[in-house]
């Protein structure tokens, strides 16, 4: 009986138009993330006065936007000492959010203002602003879009030009949105976002909006290392493309950790 029911079934999936089996194979659930670790490969050290909103690795300097009103700033760091080469510092009415390189630019959001700032890389000189409809948490560049995260679940992906939305796109783990997405950086054909109020880092297939791997950064500044003196979240995340190399840190933090994934 059995074995019939076994051949009627292989029989149908025979007849059935591959069309419709691609239709039917979209409804299932998708496969569960994967949990990666970590491991510290080195350590710098990044000012404990700076509330890191975005963090991007270019030309072997750190690009840091920070945040709190009146503190808010754009910088250029040396990653060996954290000395602080560059910085233009916002008004005071703004709490500068996340920043991305996007051609000979630096684009920096603000939180609740709905302004974003457009520099030139070089001087920092303001180029020009522009305006959007939601809060402004990461930003990062995948080539053809800016991404922008506004604490959802939620990314909406920009036109580089003109910053005009093209497309939105829900960020899901399983069949459950991952609201609070924050900081973002677009490594290897992933997207890497903060998690606002965790140590967890989501990877995200930007195709689907699907995190196909969680990074689990627990434990990694010791308390040691900052006692007297009050840190806040995980928050940062830069790549070095050329090296193949990964940083993170986090709001007043007094370290940048370079990392290895461990898969």
């Amino acid at each position: 009986m059995r074995k019939n029911l076994l051949y009627s079934l292989v029989l149908l999936l025979l007849f059935i138009p591959s069309d419709q089996l691609t239709i039917a194979s979209s409804h299932l659930s998708p496969s569960p993330p994967v949990n990666y670790s970590y491991r510290i490969v080195q350590s710098y050290p990044h000012d404990p006065q700076a509330f890191t909103q975005g963090l991007v690795y270019k030309d072997g300097f750190f690009y840091e936007g920070t945040g709190l009103h009146g503190c808010s700033s754009l910088r250029q760091v040396d990653p060996t000492d954290g000395t602080v080469l560059k910085i233009t510092k916002l008004p005071e009415a703004y709490f500068g959010e996340g920043i991305s390189f996007c051609n000979d630019r630096i684009i920096q959001l603000t939180w609740r203002e709905h302004m974003g700032f457009v520099y030139d890389a070089t001087t920092f000189s303001l180029l020009e602003t522009f305006t959007y409809d939601t809060e402004g948490w990461g930003l990062t560049y995948d080539g053809t879009h800016l991404i922008m995260s506004d604490g959802s679940a939620t990314l909406t992906f920009l036109d580089p030009e003109t910053f005009a939305p093209v497309k939105k796109l829900e960020v899901k783990s399983g069949k459950r949105p991952v609201s609070h997405l924050n900081e973002l950086e677009f490594i290897k054909g992933k997207l890497f976002a903060n998690v606002w109020l965790t140590d967890q880092i989501a990877i995200i297939d930007p195709n689907t909006g699907q995190v196909t791997a969680w990074l689990d950064l627990s434990g990694l500044l010791d308390p040691s290392t900052h006692r007297g003196h009050t840190v806040d979240v995980l928050n940062g995340i830069a790549y070095d493309e050329l090296e193949d190399r990964l940083f993170v840190t986090g709001k007043l933090w007094p370290t940048v950790f370079e990392i290895e994934i461990i898969y």
